[in-house]
């Protein structure tokens, strides 16, 4: 078959919507070509698969007229795919390859797919092809790897038509709400409070304009910057539901967002019962104008204020579509009553409203209205104190973030112009009182000015009114004195109360709906699990349904109480630390650098963010001293218990973020710092392969690295790249997630080898970073050498003097057990998997029989998450369910007590040292750190040296002074005069019959032979070789003598590890040393230092 990449391919269907490039379908089969041959104009199939109509599958278009020719087209004996089923990766009946930029491959171009989280509401997650299928030979009639194919069918890649069309229908009935509706009204509601019809003008009377502005700008500031700072973080990703909370909580973590985020959905409910009460006195004023009480004004507030929020909870289960309209009609009517204040000033004021110190604008007025005059007991900070809960409001669209239709644009376009237009608003208002009504007025229409008295320089008395006796006595009227200032000067005063019931409703709606959203959006994070049960949602939008109840729980208990001028204060100050975390949200995220961060809305500077942050805890105290003390106390406790659980989330936040930037700094700054004797501590490799086959080497390193020195446990994948990459990778990330969970502090790092020795000196030549890289190598003692490969003998071996080639010290532990757990963990997982599937039978029985039994009201209330099938039993890695595995006898239960005997606290005992070589002090260091160990404390250092006999006192009191001058506590000293004689009989006919296998014996042999058995067994032990250590042999036969009978009943034994030269102690040889040295003795560490100085006397 020809392949045409030429241009002409396209020239006769150009698609109307032309993209950047072109996909052809290729197929390779040689039938179909011939097939296709036989035609004179042979079919060419056009691909635009990427373009906005086809972004989700692909799609064969034909030239016109010819489609009929196509419909039957063979390929191989079957007609072709279908547009519903064909898919850019399906290769499993033909070899299908995609021609992109004109080259056969599979290579694919950037697409939003590519990019989206698993079970994206936004849409399908689709996986590009993997670097294997595009590195690796792409060979002819050979099926692309599952993984991409197979997860496409298993449903993470395409979506099929079926799955498109029930994702629609689910959207279908979906509410959404643009910038205006979603966010513009409701935090124009919710800033449009109360405090603009019956406080502002007090707030004006007593700092004046001038003051008032700039309490209303200060105010403005700190929302502004907040709003800023929360305009920068939503458009930094896509914004889910839960308003404040999710922004916070995605930013500095779930320590701070979970803390936050119940604090913040607690004031909001509240908010609900303040809301509703400010509505209910206002109608209780009304009734008692009318003399129309109920019972008296305390119960007649509660009545009202139940019956209220009965009728707000209806509307808001109703729906959010209902809610929202709620909401533009109250807003309508709010605006009317604000635009009747403003005409009513320009209408001409009669002698009743001039009584009451309405006068118009007038030049004289505001000249004397605009220094502050503060009443007793009254300042800046007070008054401050008062208006700026007037100012909140702000996250009220942020908190419906998950019903809005583009949170990234709604949140920063309405917050911001909801800011500007309330701030005009309070600022207009504040203006136009102070310009028009005097402070003081008597409301007496007779206190005017008579010909012949004296004026006393004030502006109504310039007007014809004397109010001089407000002075003396309290007056009514005025701006001082009367809240209902924006009723009397309004042009029609009931339409200022219906602009109060107006602010107080819409602020109730708004806390009512955001109070639940927030609240569901945390339990299902799960931070705390006791909560999960209002984390389900029901209908198209999610509703939280159990959430709104709970929310009407606890606002009616507050209008119950009716003791909401105690906790306004603290209400307020849970607002302000919610708009102070989100200021240090973004300034924080700035401040580390991270890549990630990356907000489309550019209008803000990280130190104006961290500005606001400081500002609003500065006006917590400002507000209320004693409520912001609360406040932190709360906070800093739920933060405690949200570290302490350490939830299982990972969002990527600036915490992270940071920790990394910080992380490298020190590392980089600790490669200026030059080694010292003083600073050295062990930092360790650790050959465990698996931490989890091997917890007992893993342990005892562990025990002397722990807060003071790196460890490291290393795997090395042996065989062919491709699988044993695969086998790291997958891994990795569960086998470091598991020395997490059991507490270990170690790292995992693992390499892909041809060999287990080119593996081990990879790791030591390149593990570690800067200053914090390995210094010693721990392993594990080959308890099987006389029964392994060759090969695997010589790696073991080998691995030792490449570590002394890199001048790294080597640890070998060895525990009459053994450490490889693996046969027990596979026993265990397999148990495991048994009782997982029968729990899962269980549930899937119980589940059927609780939807038969639900019904109604009661599947509302039914709890969530009940059952979960997927999730096993938790059980601690650590330990081993030796009790289920003994009835299947696959396994030791010695080893397993084997396994975890250094997890245990150690019995009361020695650790015995055996400091035979000097190696520059780690044969001493390692155990002086074990007894520094809470498990190990019991436990007494005895030291053991060698020395002449006739010297012992001497060599005794020089070492003694030698570790007091090392700073070393010891119990006893032992000097051993006779390692040097030779071992009795019986202990070197065991050590003879050991090697015996292994020995070449060639003195028995003529010259000829003993030459070939060495060619075809060089790794035999000669007798040449034999003769010349066998001193050395008989040392080690002799120690195991004494160790057996001074160190026997010892809790641990740490050895000066024997050094084979190169090239003259064959590996077996060697072997039989390490074996014959530590037989039938306690846990022995064999150790040898590098022979530089870890241990120094000098200060």
């Amino acid at each position: 078959m020809s392949l045409n990449n030429s241009s002409n391919v396209f020239l006769d269907s150009v698609p109307s919507n032309t993209n950047r490039f072109q996909v052809n379908v290729i197929n390779e089969n040689h039938e179909s070509s011939a097939a296709a041959n036989d035609n004179t104009d042979p079919p060419h199939y056009e691909e635009t698969s990427f373009g906005e109509e086809a972004q989700k599958r692909l799609r064969i278009s034909f030239r016109p007229g010819n489609q009929e020719c196509y419909d039957n087209f063979l390929q191989g004996g079957e007609t072709a795919k279908t547009d519903a089923s064909f898919h850019a990766y399906d290769s499993h009946t033909n070899t299908y390859y995609l021609q992109t930029f004109g080259h056969n491959t599979m290579d694919a171009v950037p697409k939003i797919e590519y990019y989206r989280n698993t079970g994206s509401i936004s849409g399908p997650k689709v996986n590009r092809p993997s670097l294997l299928e595009i590195h690796e030979q792409l060979a002819k009639n050979v099926a692309v790897t599952p993984s991409s194919a197979d997860r496409v069918a298993n449903g993470d890649g395409i979506p099929g038509d079926e799955q498109a069309e029930n994702k629609e229908d689910d959207q279908a009935g979906v509410v959404k709400f643009g910038w205006v509706k979603g966010v513009l009204v409701r935090c124009m509601l919710n800033i449009w409070g109360v405090m603009l019809f019956i406080r502002l003008s007090w707030i004006v009377g007593e700092a004046g304009i001038g003051l008032g502005v700039l309490i209303i700008l200060l105010s403005t500031m700190v929302t502004s910057i907040t709003g800023l700072s929360t305009s920068a973080i939503a458009t930094n990703g896509f914004v889910r539901g839960g308003g404040a909370y999710y922004l916070i909580s995605r930013s500095l973590g779930p320590e701070f967002g979970g803390s936050i985020g119940l604090i913040f959905a607690f004031a909001n409910a509240v908010a609900v019962a303040m809301y509703v009460v400010g509505f209910a006195e206002t109608v209780v004023d009304l009734l008692k104008e009318s003399d129309s009480m109920m019972v008296d004004p305390t119960n007649d507030i509660r009545i009202i204020g139940s019956i209220t929020v009965v009728i707000l909870l209806g509307i808001s289960v109703a729906g959010m579509e209902w809610e929202a309209k709620a909401q533009v009609i109250l807003l309508v009517i709010l605006l009317i009553a604000i635009a009747n204040f403003f005409i009513g000033t320009v209408i001409p004021s009669n002698n009743e409203k001039k009584s009451r110190g309405f006068f118009n604008y007038q030049a004289s007025i505001f000249a004397e209205n605009f220094g502050p005059r503060f009443t007793k007991g009254e300042g800046f900070f007070s008054v401050f104190a008062i208006f700026f809960p007037a100012a909140t409001g702000i996250l009220a669209g942020a908190n419906i973030s998950g019903d809005l239709e583009d949170p990234q644009d709604a949140i920063p376009r309405g917050t911001m112009l909801a800011i500007f237009i309330t701030t005009v608003a309070y600022l207009g208002v504040a203006i136009c009182v102070g310009a028009c009504v005097v402070r003081d007025a008597t409301g007496n229409m007779n206190d005017t000015i008579i010909s012949g008295m004296n004026c006393n320089g004030s502006a109504a008395c310039g007007l014809g009114y004397d109010f001089s006796r407000c002075r003396h006595e309290p007056c009514q009227y005025g701006l001082m004195n009367n809240f209902q200032v924006m009723s009397m000067v309004s042009g029609f005063g009931p339409l200022i109360t219906a602009g109060i019931f107006s602010a107080t409703l819409s602020s109730a709606l708004a806390s009512l709906v955001s109070a639940p959203k927030v609240f569901q959006a945390l339990c299902k994070d799960n931070i705390y699990k006791a909560l999960q049960f209002f984390a389900k949602g029901y209908g198209k939008n999610n509703e939280p349904l159990r959430g709104y109840i709970l929310t009407f729980l606890i606002a009616m208990a507050f209008i119950l109480i009716a003791e909401l001028n105690t906790i306004a204060p603290i209400i307020s100050n849970f607002f302000l630390a919610s708009y102070a975390l989100i200021n240090f949200s973004c300034f924080h995220a700035s401040y580390a650098k991270s890549p990630g961060w990356r907000p489309a809305y550019g209008i803000y500077n990280m130190w104006v963010s961290l500005f606001g942050a400081v500002l609003c805890c500065a006006v917590m105290f400002v507000i209320n001293w004693w409520a912001a003390v609360i406040t932190y106390v709360i906070e800093f406790f739920l933060y405690v218990y949200v570290t302490y659980k350490k939830p299982d989330v990972n969002w990527g936040s600036s915490t992270q973020a940071l920790s990394y930037v910080s992380a490298l700094d020190n590392a980089l700054e600790l490669t200026t710092v030059e080694d010292h004797v003083k600073n050295f501590r062990p930092q360790c490799i650790v050959l465990t392969g698996g931490p989890m086959t091997r917890p007992a080497l893993l342990d005892i390193t562990h025990a002397f690295t722990k807060n003071s020195g790196l460890c490291i446990c290393c795997e090395v994948f042996v065989g062919p790249r491709k699988l044993c990459v695969k086998e790291m990778n997958s891994g990795m990330a569960k086998k470091q997630a598991w020395l997490i969970k059991n507490k270990i502090k170690a790292f995992y790092a693992a390499v892909a080898a041809d060999c287990f020795r080119d593996g081990v000196r990879s790791l030591l030549q390149a593990s570690g970073l800067g200053r914090m890289k390995p210094n010693t190598l721990v392993i594990g003692y080959k308890k099987n050498w006389r029964k392994a490969p060759l090969t695997e003998i010589e790696n073991y071996v080998g691995i030792i003097h490449d570590a002394f080639d890199f001048e790294i010290g080597v640890v070998i532990v060895r525990i009459s057990q053994g450490f490889d757990i693996s046969q027990v963990l596979q026993v265990q997982e397999e148990l495991e998997r048994l009782e997982q599937e029968r729990l899962a039978l269980e549930a899937t029985i119980k589940d059927s029989e609780c939807e038969e039994e639900s019904g109604g009201i009661r599947g509302l209330f039914k709890k969530a998450g009940k059952l979960n099938i997927t999730k096993a039993t938790p059980k601690k890695d650590g330990s081993i369910n030796t009790s289920q595995s003994m009835h299947v006898g696959e396994f030791n239960q010695k080893l397993v007590e084997a396994s975890t005997q250094f997890k245990k606290k150690q019995e009361k005992g020695t650790i015995d040292v055996w400091w035979l070589f000097d190696d520059g002090g780690l044969t001493l260091l390692i155990p002086y750190i074990l007894t520094l160990r809470k498990k190990w404390k019991d436990c007494k250092l005895r030291i053991y040296v060698g020395g002449k006999i006739n010297r012992i006192e001497e060599e005794k009191i020089v070492m003694a002074s030698l570790l007091s001058k090392f700073r070393i506590k010891f119990a006893d000293i032992h000097i051993i005069g006779d390692i040097n004689i030779k071992p009795n009989k019986e202990s070197w006919k065991v050590f003879e019959e050991m090697i015996e296998p292994y020995r070449l014996h060639e003195s028995c042999k003529d010259l000829t032979t003993a030459e070939k058995l060495k060619r075809e067994t060089p790794w035999k032990i000669t007798d040449a070789e034999l003769e010349a250590v066998k001193e050395k042999s008989y040392r080690q036969v002799r120690l195991n003598e004494l160790l057996q009978e001074h160190s026997r009943a010892a809790n641990l034994i740490v050895l000066s590890l024997p050094v084979a030269r190169k090239g003259s102690i064959s590996d077996l040889l060697y072997m039989a040393w390490l074996e014959i040295l530590t037989k039938n003795l306690p846990p022995v560490l064999l150790v040898r230092g590098n022979h530089k100085n870890v241990l120094t006397f000098y200060s």
